[in-house]
Parts: C-alpha cells; sequence; structure tokens
C-alpha cells in the first residue's frame, strides 16, 4: 500500500503519466544493462538521458533527482551502467551511448520523439553526460555495445551539474578531502592514475574532445563543493568559449557537492529554460 502511495504522489508532484522500469537495452556477456522510463502527461515527449552520479563505481537509476522536469513535459530515461568495480573505462562512456541509440531505435514504441533529445548528469554522472555530449561519431568512445548500432548516439544539448571535465587537472585542483575520493576513484575507473595513464586520462576529459560542432552546455556547480572542484566546470566554460560554443554557467554560492537545492524549483526552472531554448525550440 506504501508502495501504490508514492506512486500516485510521484505521479501527482512531478507530472508523469507512466513508468517503466528495468527495460533491457544491452548485454554485455553476461551482464544485462537496464534503464527506467518516466513518461510524461504529453504527447510524443522530448526525451532526457539521465545519469546518475557515485564516483564512477556506485549509485542507481533508481536515484532520480530531476523528475521535477516531467511537469515540463521531457521523458526521462535514467540508466544504469557498468560500474568501474566492474569494468574500465571507457566501458561507461559505451554503455550510455548504447542506451541512447536502443532509444532511439524504439521511439515509436515508447512514443518518445528522440530527435529532441539531451543528456543530463550529476557529478561522475556530469561527466559521463558531457563526455557522452561532445563525442558523437568517436570511434573508440562509440563502442560496439547493443544491438542497434545503426541508430545515432548524438545529442542536441548536455547538463553537466557539478561533474568533472577534465581528469588531468582534476587532482591538481582538489582539496585534501577531495583527494581522499578523488584518488582511489580514478583509479578504478582508468586502472591507474592520471599521470600513469595520460592518454586514457585525455581520452576521459571531455575538455580535450571538444570541436565547433559540440552541442549547447549547462553548468551548475557549487563554489563550495569540496568533493569536485568548481575549478572543473570553469575550465569546461573556458574550453566552450574559446571555441564560441554557447555556454550557460550558474555558480551556487556556498553550495557543496549536490544536495536538494541543486534540484528545487529555481534550478529546475533554469533547466527547463535551457532545454526549451536549445532543445524544444530548435
Amino acid at each position: 500500500m506504501k508502495t501504490l502511495l508514492l506512486f500516485f504522489c510521484l505521479c501527482n508532484c512531478c507530472g508523469f503519466a507512466e513508468t517503466q522500469t528495468d527495460i533491457e537495452y544491452a548485454r554485455v556477456g553476461n551482464q544485462v544493462l537496464k534503464l527506467d522510463l518516466y513518461l510524461p502527461k504529453v504527447v510524443n515527449p522530448p526525451l532526457l538521458i539521465y545519469v546518475h552520479g557515485g564516483a564512477w563505481r556506485a549509485g542507481s537509476k533508481s536515484d532520480v533527482p530531476i523528475l521535477k522536469l516531467l511537469n515540463h513535459g521531457f521523458a526521462i530515461a535514467s540508466v544504469d551502467y557498468r560500474l568501474s568495480t566492474q569494468a574500465l573505462f571507457p566501458a561507461q562512456v559505451h554503455d550510455i551511448k548504447a542506451a541512447i541509440r536502443f532509444l532511439r531505435a524504439k521511439s515509436e514504441l515508447y512514443h518518445l520523439n528522440t530527435k529532441k533529445l539531451a543528456i543530463v548528469g550529476s557529478s561522475a554522472g556530469g561527466h559521463l553526460a558531457a563526455l557522452v555530449g561532445v563525442t558523437k561519431g568517436h570511434e573508440e568512445l562509440e563502442g560496439k555495445v547493443g544491438e542497434d548500432l545503426n541508430q545515432s548516439s548524438a545529442v542536441q544539448c548536455i547538463i553537466s551539474l557539478y561533474g568533472a571535465s577534465n581528469l588531468q587537472t582534476i587532482l591538481l585542483q582538489s582539496t585534501d578531502f577531495g583527494l581522499q575520493m578523488r584518488v582511489p576513484a580514478l583509479e578504478l575507473l582508468l586502472g591507474g592514475q592520471p599521470d600513469q595513464k595520460p592518454e586514457l586520462a585525455q581520452l576521459a576529459s571531455p575538455v580535450a574532445q571538444l570541436d565547433n560542432e559540440d552541442p549547447p552546455l549547462l553548468l551548475i556547480h557549487g563554489d563550495a563543493d569540496s568533493l569536485m572542484p568548481a575549478a572543473q566546470s570553469h575550465e569546461f566554460e573556458k574550453a566552450y568559449k574559446s571555441l564560441s560554443l554557447p555556454v550557460d554557467y550558474f555558480v551556487m554560492p556556498e553550495s557543496k557537492h549536490g544536495g536538494p537545492e541543486f534540484y528545487d524549483s529555481e534550478r529546475t526552472a533554469i533547466m527547463a529554460k535551457f532545454l526549451q531554448t536549445n532543445l524544444v525550440n530548435k
């Protein structure tokens, strides 16, 4: 009864008409990769791919803090991917791109407008979302996961919430507290530290993968973040501007790493406006 009540509360508060969980989008060996799909109360909605955080080694598709965007008419697919405890980078990017291709192939089945598709991520998920977003057609990062390799993994815009952008500089920018998490997390992700795996660290850095055709980017980061340096978002903004690419950067004064304020009505409105301008109205 509590589960049913929660479902109806979410439907009323977050504006979705239907939820489909544990949709299999690909398999890698014996591992099944799944996503959850939240559909708003509109016909043929544009789609947001949500990538959860967790230092690349934890987290789940069940954590979807952006559900308020359903009220603005967006469908949301929250994607699980192989964690760094299961596979080294770039497996995570291969999986997310496979999910995008799967949803494009099944757009009619799920009644989605995948011609208008954005990617959103938080923390480590923000890093992965950004990397997926700026590497359209990158052979090494596209991978061969899933059965829909004829579909595009391109996205039309990116939202990175307190995410990394440059694994080659992140340790130099980190606080002592941040290093306690970042050093072991990078060891798991890359199979070594960035200075030991410089080519892989560069491949994993969105700022190193930019070109003149990359999609609009929204960055939101707290200036008191001791886990993910705000300098990462500053660096990403600067790299975008150097190529005259469209970028918006909102600094959250005195905000730390994540928290409900990043998903409150004000921040949701910022995200919705960005998506309306760069996705819906394009």
